[in-house]
């Protein structure tokens, strides 16, 4: 199945996860019951499925923006969304001739550094990879409004929620280390299973997006 580079990067990504599962059952054989000495392995895959997720939604963005820079002929043909995002922050800008870098091409040069911005600033305020900093993501890079929407298929019905709970868990392993609360194995497969199916439909989403903008599907 066709799916964008920010994907298939997340695949290879997803092989370190599957290593630590192999270790687990390498170590503690595949019976059930908690296994001691290898929750370690459990909690260090949540916080590597986490750190996935959240560079895969930032590859994807770019990934998104780059194809509406290389197939849209003037900046007038860019989202709505996104045109009006820009409209706002250069009226906001302290320097009075931001709006001239908008200027003949100046606009892709303008939306690729803006995309390095909006991640460095990302960075910094260490947001995590919750529903709404997604959204706000989306949002801000390619002028989709509430890409969360798309997240659905059958039994999806808390899928929202179970990233937030998963992002959450990933701050208390991060931050308490061994206190924090037990993590179990099929909690790492459930992550796993439930990150893939978000990146499908994200995926999806941002190419049918880009599609209808430009007339050129991303994959």
């Amino acid at each position: 199945m066709a799916q964008s580079k920010a994907a298939d990067a997340l695949v290879e990504n997803f092989e370190d996860v599957k290593r630590l599962l192999q270790l687990h059952t390498m170590i503690g054989g595949k019976g059930k019951g908690r296994k001691h000495g290898l929750e370690v392995l459990n909690k260090a895959a949540i916080v590597l499925i986490t750190a996935f997720w959240e560079a895969y939604c930032e590859d994807l963005a770019a990934e998104g923006l780059q194809h509406l820079l290389k197939h849209s002929a003037s900046a007038k043909k860019l989202p709505n969304q996104l045109l009006k995002q820009l409209a706002k922050e250069i009226k906001g800008a302290a320097h009075e001739l931001e709006m001239w870098e908008l200027a003949g091409d100046g606009w892709k040069t303008y939306l690729g550094q803006r995309m390095q911005s909006l991640t460095d600033e990302r960075n910094r305020k260490l947001n995590t990879p919750k529903t709404g900093q997604i959204d706000e993501l989306f949002k801000t890079a390619l002028g989709i409004a509430n890409i969360s929407k798309h997240w659905s298929w059958k039994g999806a019905r808390r899928a929202k929620e179970n990233l937030d709970d998963f992002v959450e868990l990933r701050g208390s392993i991060a931050h308490r280390g061994k206190s924090s609360e037990s993590v179990w194995k099929n909690q790492v497969t459930n992550y796993i299973d439930l990150v893939g199916r978000l990146a499908e439909k994200t995926d999806e989403a941002v190419n049918l997006f880009v599609s209808k903008q430009t007339g050129t599907p991303l994959f």
